[in-house]
């Protein structure tokens, strides 16, 4: 009976993939992709430009803000220039948080924003839950896992070898120079060196390398969408905006104390209760 209704069931449509291409210069697409967790952990930070599909790695051992900054500088020169948009997934070093409070505008990580206007760039954020947004990054990093890192890792098994982030980073920098920047892409059939060079002209310089402080970058307000707007706040127009009020720990702790005694001097009063209550207030 099964056999039969599928030779009478209708088949179902699938969801026509469009390709979405960008013009030279326009788009650089960046992922991270997990290697190896655990007390020696493996990442690589990848960027891969949209027309060309030219791209970029670098190893390394953890996916924090400053190692994801420190990865832009050498992908910059690499591709000699910087893309005027580059596309991020929704990871917590560039988004904090995303449609604040129904707003429809995204609050991204201040040390992050002031690099990426050191650098010239604009972020654009993938939407949630859309497949594909990142696909010609996220494609790149199937083919490295395929064509590099399992090939590596099984050569240094034989010899009783484990990677480590400085073999990698040296070892990739060899295939992409040799395979990858020469290989013929499946989508555009030439291979990505020869767009590069058709990207050149259209590409922002080179910025200088970036010395600011993380730690030190103020807290952003909420941004709306580049996609809505196209124009985001300048750096003076951030410097202004109002700091939220705090204080040293040292003078909510002085100012339970003094509850706590004016209600151990006040009968009936549950000293207790009334710290309870000034720490929720």
């Amino acid at each position: 009976m099964r056999a039969f209704l599928r030779t009478v069931r209708a088949p179902v449509a699938e969801d026509p993939v469009v390709r979405f291409e960008t013009a030279p210069g326009d788009q650089r697409q960046i992922d991270w992709v997990e290697f190896r967790q655990g007390a020696d952990p493996l990442y690589a930070f990848c960027a891969t430009l949209g027309y060309s599909r030219a791209s970029h790695v670098e190893f390394v051992s953890d996916m924090k803000v400053g190692t994801l900054i420190d990865g832009h500088q050498p992908a910059f020169e690499a591709f000699g220039g910087v893309a005027r948009r580059l596309l991020y997934d929704n990871m917590k070093t560039v988004v904090l948080e995303r449609d604040v409070e129904g707003s429809g505008e995204h609050r991204d990580h201040a040390g992050f924003l002031d690099y990426a206007k050191h650098g010239g760039f604009v972020i654009q954020r993938c939407r949630p839950y859309r497949a594909r947004t990142q696909g010609k990054v996220e494609r790149f990093n199937g083919y490295l896992r395929r064509s590099f890192y399992v090939p590596l890792i099984s050569r240094l098994k034989q010899d009783g070898l484990q990677l480590d982030a400085v073999t990698a980073h040296a070892e990739v920098r060899r295939w992409l120079k040799d395979v990858a920047k020469v290989r013929i892409h499946g989508s555009t059939h030439v291979s990505p060196a020869q767009r590069l060079q058709e990207e050149q002209a259209y590409r922002q310089g080179i910025p200088p390398p970036w010395r600011g402080d993380i730690a030190a970058a103020r807290p952003q307000a909420a941004t709306p969408p580049v996609e809505a707007t196209g124009v985001r706040p300048t750096v003076a127009e951030r410097i202004a905006l109002p700091t939220p009020a705090k204080h040293p720990l040292i003078v909510y702790a002085q100012l339970l104390t003094q509850r706590q005694l004016a209600a151990e001097r006040t009968p009936g009063t549950s000293s207790t209760n009334e710290c309870l209550r000034c720490a929720t207030a």
